[in-house]
């Protein structure tokens, strides 16, 4: 673990979010103040990345710290604040302090289920490593035309971005992915336990809320994709436009914060523009006039993005080239259709059963589910929600229509494998879980309010610890055991059967091997999969041209050309595994691998069933 890596991410985001909200009225409470300035800092972090990458100055972490301070530098010495001590605590810091709670097993939760296995998991997680590696040493996001990168250039980059930057400051690509990936998204708790409070303006609302959210198996796993910056940043955008009412330039930091949203997932960054759609268009249904500064936000966001990505993109490939860089199927879209282009990999017709019935063998991407106590939450919250119709008018009450309103499109969006028109429903869950844990909160406390008034202090306390434990048992424990279970490697692994018939993965083996016993960053050669060479901490130069064509080349070299470009190139290993079978041949393999054995410029370091590291 590289503390020093921590203190620095803790760094750039808070001084950042000083920096951007120094100009807008400051929170009354402390806590709200400074944690939140977190979020607005790790919003504005890869949008000041692309602000360098444009103007082609390297995002290198000393770089980053410099600008990070240099407003809080100058306004400490500016203003050299006199510390105040204050030891009052109020039932707001309470409150803020059990939701650092739930954020602190949230994260021991989510870090400690992502080294439970020493690989990185499913498929992405390789792919993002490559980025982060590359963004970490060539401290830039435009590769350019023709780069073998899936999630840089033109995808957006916000995510690796972020991990490269924060790989710059320690030698393990693998404690980087796993553990940020894990703190990014259980700063979900506090960044929508702020929101929650400042939408309802409750802080037990919230604080249920935040609960509900921890603990609903539907809303993120430690899966490492861009999603898990993305979606915790809704809360950091939409806290802002709330702040929006008690001063005007709050819209300014939303604006801000939004860049990165709308530059890190293609799904969910067009996720968010519906989400903020629906929050413009019921507001100003509601309130009978255009909410201006709200939509100058969306307006300075969305341009800003394009500013900083989109429009380069578009430059660079195309409109076309970009969306098919993105995932999306252009090129024959009237034959293809609609519905295939904006499909998931995971997207399936859901039953009653699965949104009530929370499961503790689930899919690692995306989990799916409610459980049950917490489905009945949401459906008492909707039932109160129709109870007091006549007051939803309010202002008081609009955040109950705009619940409802994300509430109706999330469950199209999850169920819309049914219909023609779909964005990858199966990834739409985590979104369900934000109306629905807002209305569960709704939910509790008017039936605790009820209880109160029919049995007093005390059974309300009692009915709340019998909701509590009840959510534990039917969500809580289901995401649990979801996130601390062992994942799979990934698809592109090459297995075998031992003798007593359990499947298990030899080549795997090998590169768990070269993690755990060879130097961290050894340059490793592969003809063929760089992402499990540079995930495993070990590195070769994967958007090297030279590289690029000797991987397809060399393997017809003989031992001793091998043995020279290796060398010049500086490698000190080179493998040959069941991935290098697959592309050249079973047979072909294993004639270089007696090759270059019998050579004696190559000496066995490992080998086993799946794959010989040979020591060059």
């Amino acid at each position: 673990m590289s503390y020093l890596t921590i203190m620095l991410f803790f760094a750039y985001s808070f001084c950042l979010g000083f920096t951007i909200t120094f100009f807008a009225k400051k929170q009354d409470n402390f806590l709200e103040r400074n944690l939140m300035r977190i979020g607005f800092g790790i919003a504005f972090l890869p949008f000041l990345g692309l602000i360098l990458n444009l103007l082609r100055i390297p995002i290198d972490w000393r770089i980053i710290l410099a600008l990070s301070l240099a407003y809080p530098a100058f306004y400490l010495i500016k203003n050299r604040p006199k510390p105040k001590l204050q030891l009052k605590i109020t039932k707001t810091d309470l409150s803020i302090l059990a939701m650092l709670v739930l954020f602190s097993i949230n994260l021991y939760i989510y870090a400690s289920g992502a080294f439970t296995y020493p690989y990185l998991e499913d498929d992405d997680s390789w792919s993002h490593a490559l980025g982060a590696k590359y963004v970490s040493i060539e401290k830039n996001v435009f590769p350019g035309a023709g780069n073998n990168f899936h999630y840089i250039e033109p995808y957006p980059p916000a995510y690796d971005l972020l991990l490269g930057l924060l790989h710059q400051t320690n030698d393990s690509v693998y404690w980087t992915l796993k553990f940020f990936n894990a703190l990014i998204i259980s700063l979900s708790t506090i960044f929508f336990y702020f929101f929650v409070k400042e939408f309802t303006g409750s802080r037990n609302k919230a604080l249920f809320a935040a609960f509900a959210l921890a603990s609903i198996p539907a809303f993120m796993s430690h899966f490492i994709w861009a999603l898990s910056l993305t979606v915790p940043l809704y809360f950091v955008v939409f806290y802002a436009l709330e702040m929006a009412k008690h001063d005007k330039k709050w819209w300014i930091v939303a604006a801000l914060s939004m860049v990165t949203v709308l530059t890190s997932s293609p799904t969910h960054s067009t996720y968010f523009g519906l989400f903020f759609a629906l929050y413009i268009i019921t507001k100003i249904v509601l309130e009978r006039k255009l909410p201006g500064w709200h939509i100058a936000a969306g307006i300075l966001g969305l341009a800003l993005s394009f500013a900083v990505w989109w429009l380069p993109m578009i430059s660079a490939y195309g409109f076309e080239g970009t969306l098919e860089g993105l995932g999306f199927s252009v090129g024959r879209l009237g034959e293809l259709g609609i519905k295939k282009s904006l499909g998931g990999t995971g997207d399936r017709a859901y039953t009653f059963s699965d949104f009530f019935f929370a499961q503790k063998q689930n899919m690692i991407n995306n989990p799916i589910g409610i459980g049950v106590v917490l489905s009945l939450l949401t459906l008492a919250g909707i039932i109160f929600l129709i109870l007091k119709y006549k007051s939803l008018l309010k202002q008081e009450s609009h955040w109950l229509v705009i619940s409802l309103v994300w509430l109706f499109f999330t469950l199209y969006a999850v169920n819309a494998d049914r219909f023609p028109i779909k964005l990858s429903p199966f990834r739409a869950w985590m979104l369900l879980a934000i109306p629905v844990c807002i209305f569960a909160a709704e939910g509790a406390h008017g039936i605790l309010e009820l209880s109160k008034k029919c049995a007093g202090r005390i059974g309300m306390y009692i009915l709340l610890a019998l909701l509590l434990t009840g959510i534990y048992f039917t969500s809580a424990q289901q995401k649990i055991a979801v996130n601390t279970a062992t994942w799979p490697p990934g698809a592109f692994w090459s297995y075998a059967q031992d003798s007593s018939g359990r499947v298990y993965s030899p080549e795997l083996q090998s590169y768990v091997w070269m993690r755990e016993n060879l130097p961290k960053n050894s340059k490793v050669f592969t003809f063929a999969n760089n992402g499990p060479v540079i995930g495993m901490d070990m590195h070769t130069c994967h958007w090297c041209k030279d590289v690029i064509d000797y991987q397809e080349q060399g393997f017809k070299k003989n031992a001793q050309e091998n043995y020279n470009w290796l060398k010049n190139n500086g490698y000190g290993y080179i493998i040959i595994d069941g991935q290098t079978a697959k592309k050249f041949g079973a047979n072909e393999s294993n004639a270089k691998i007696q090759e270059l054995g019998q050579s004696g410029m190559f000496r066995p370091a490992l080998q086993n069933q799946g794959a010989i590291i040979f020591k060059i």
